[in-house]
């Protein structure tokens, strides 16, 4: 694999995928997995695929654009105004994501996109999703252990 800086580029791709799914979810208003679903697989792996492209444009019309092509109607979750604390931003629970896609994805033998569609699933997202509590804040070890218990350990 190709590594320019400190991460490997497809990390960094899904990085930028997760970060996306994360700033369409805040501007629409809806639940991470919710969103993943209406991206579908082949959307997902097309973000995945040009992430090195979109990075380079301006993310609010990147978004614009998926969520028009996607239908991603206005939902009522809105996790980042009903925090009551210091709001992560959506790079910061892309990083999240990004790590804990990566050991599902490692540990089980599959594709990125199968397991970031597994992790957004999966009762861990709206644990992360969470602001008023610090499990976006937890070692990836441990999100990665509560994901397989499927419960928080």
């Amino acid at each position: 694999m190709e590594n320019q800086g400190r991460e490997d580029r497809k990390d960094n791709d899904l990085f930028f995928t997760c970060s996306l799914i994360d700033y369409i979810a805040r501007k629409t208003k809806n639940k991470r997995a919710t969103v993943v679903q209406l991206l579908g697989k082949k959307r997902l792996e097309k973000i995945y695929d040009l992430a090195d492209i979109y990075h380079s444009d301006n993310i609010e019309r990147v978004s614009d654009d998926f969520i028009e092509e996607a239908h991603i109607p206005t939902g009522n979750f809105d996790n980042v105004g009903d925090c009551k604390y210091a709001i992560p931003t959506h790079w910061d629970i892309g990083k999240v994501y990004k790590r804990l896609i990566k050991n599902v994805a490692q540990e089980k033998h599959i594709g990125v996109i199968e397991a970031l569609q597994m992790v957004y699933n999966s009762f861990i997202s709206e644990k992360i999703d969470d602001y008023n509590s610090s499990v976006y804040y937890e070692n990836p070890s441990y999100l990665y252990e509560c994901f397989v218990e499927n419960k928080m350990l």
